[in-house]
């Protein structure tokens, strides 16, 4: 696999994670099927994105609604 030096860290430090966790559920499941560890480890990690990416959604709502209310009030004590 051919990489960018920059991104070569953070290949590493995601195959590391891909092996604990492969490591994990192994453990957790009590199987060697290779096949069935990966699938597992791929739901895994798309739920997380997943729960992730509404947590950003949720964060940025908030920020934007804040701004709002200061924007409004700024507005209010210029008038």
């Amino acid at each position: 696999m051919k990489v960018n030096e920059t991104e070569e860290e953070v290949l590493r430090m995601a195959g590391r994670a891909l092996n604990e966790k492969l490591k994990s559920f192994k453990e957790l499941y009590h199987t060697d099927d290779r096949q069935d560890l990966l699938a597992m480890v791929a739901f895994d990690s798309l739920l997380q994105k997943l729960k992730n990416d509404i947590s950003s959604a949720n964060v940025e709502t908030n920020i934007n609604d804040k701004i709002g209310y200061l924007n409004t009030l700024i507005s209010k004590s210029i008038s």
